[in-house]
């Protein structure tokens, strides 16, 4: 596959390398260390476009494409995950279903203000007893005798921006007897009763991105902010992890970029025996590997990219190709970090120097949005019509 970038992915790539250098990078220890939201950056990304690439214009995005998006998520892992994983989240989980599935008054509700960065989204599908088996959900959206809003029930965890968010796209049961198919998907206003805000999880990696349980109780949703027809939830929430699953392949790249280029300069100014360590076999070794599977994840990420551009015109699902993607993209990850690491020695494994933090942040790519299991799975039941 030819990718001749254009002149305005080229700009968004460029427009996301000169921020994270300048802003984020100089800040991203200080924000791992202590695990506050970085709300200043995060802002600034907003204003740049980052935080809706993919939306329209007229919904205060940048109206650009999946490849833009995923060059510039590169850019903005590479400087810290952290930072990518809440411009994913905005960009892929929230604003793509929304964009695909809302009502005009729902765009301009709930896109906006998250696509312009004045306000952050989250996704809740997650519960407590359900990670991989998302179906096994309790949350319970029951509709009023009147018709006129539903009274939702439950608890979410592992909500991505959860302590923070303003909206929240929720999945919830509305037909118990219906299985998959009495799953429903809705827009909620964190800033309305009945929604509360549970406890923040002590995360390995990621830090900066918060990451929390939340309740809901009693809490009353108009039927206008249903997102599509009841029943459809699980077809917007799969819809939209197809999306997802690219962001966090891009992130996972920029993981890699870093860690691997940190460690070519440590190898040519490191000395050993008299001599620079990347000169010995075994560093060469080592640095074959990380750049041969850095540049295998790049491209996957960028084929799935493209086929869910062209999914857009033809309404062809690309399931098989981000799944392919995130799961290689996540494994070159970690192992490059591992490499990284290794490479490095006892510096490494020290947090005076970023690979550490890379070795954290790249254990999570295997695992959030489908683990390395379940892509594994996917792409085998793709393949051979087998369930």
């Amino acid at each position: 596959m030819n990718f001749d970038f254009t002149e305005e992915q080229l700009m968004i790539q460029s427009a996301a390398r000169d921020f994270a250098q300048a802003e984020i990078v100089p800040i991203a220890a200080q924000f791992d260390a202590s695990g506050e939201f970085p709300r200043e950056t995060i802002r600034q990304m907003g204003e740049l476009g980052l935080m809706g690439i993919e939306v329209p214009e007229e919904y205060g995005g940048a109206g650009l494409d999946s490849i833009g998006y995923a060059l510039a998520l590169m850019e903005i892992s590479a400087a810290d995950a952290a930072h990518g994983t809440i411009m994913s989240v905005n960009n892929t989980l929230y604003c793509n279903g929304l964009l695909k599935y809302g009502t005009e008054e729902q765009k301009q509700k709930y896109v906006v203000p998250i696509a312009t960065g004045q306000e952050i989204g989250a996704y809740a599908l997650t519960e407590p007893q359900s990670g991989s088996d998302a179906v096994n959900m309790r949350t319970r959206a029951v509709l009023a005798e009147d018709g006129s809003h539903y009274v939702i029930n439950g608890k979410k965890s592992w909500i991505t921006s959860g302590p923070v968010a303003r909206y929240v796209m929720l999945f919830a049961i509305t037909d118990p007897e219906k299985g998959a198919k009495g799953i429903s998907a809705f827009m909620i206003d964190t800033a309305q009763p009945g929604f509360i805000r549970g406890k923040s999880e002590p995360k390995l990696g990621i830090r900066a991105s918060a990451t929390c349980e939340i309740e809901l109780e009693d809490y009353r949703c108009p039927i206008a902010d249903r997102i599509g027809e009841e029943g459809e939830g699980m077809k917007i929430g799969f819809g939209v992890l197809d999306a997802g699953r690219i962001g966090i392949a891009a992130q996972a790249v920029g993981i890699a970029r870093a860690a691997y280029e940190a460690s070519v300069e440590y190898a040519r100014d490191r000395k050993a025996f008299g001599r620079s360590i990347g000169q010995f076999q075994m560093i060469q070794a080592k640095i074959a590997d990380m750049r041969t599977r850095l540049e295998a994840a790049e491209l996957l990420t960028l084929s799935a990219s493209a086929a869910k551009m062209k999914a857009q015109e033809t309404g062809e699902r690309f399931t098989l190709k981000a799944s392919m993607a995130k799961l290689y993209a996540s494994e070159a990850a970690m192992f490059i970090a591992h490499q990284a690491v290794q490479i490095h020695g006892g510096m490494g494994y020290s947090k005076e120097l970023a690979v550490e933090r890379y070795f954290r942040d790249a254990k999570i790519t295997e695992i959030y949005e489908g683990t390395s299991e379940i892509q594994r799975m996917v792409i085998s039941r793709l393949e051979t019509g087998l369930r």
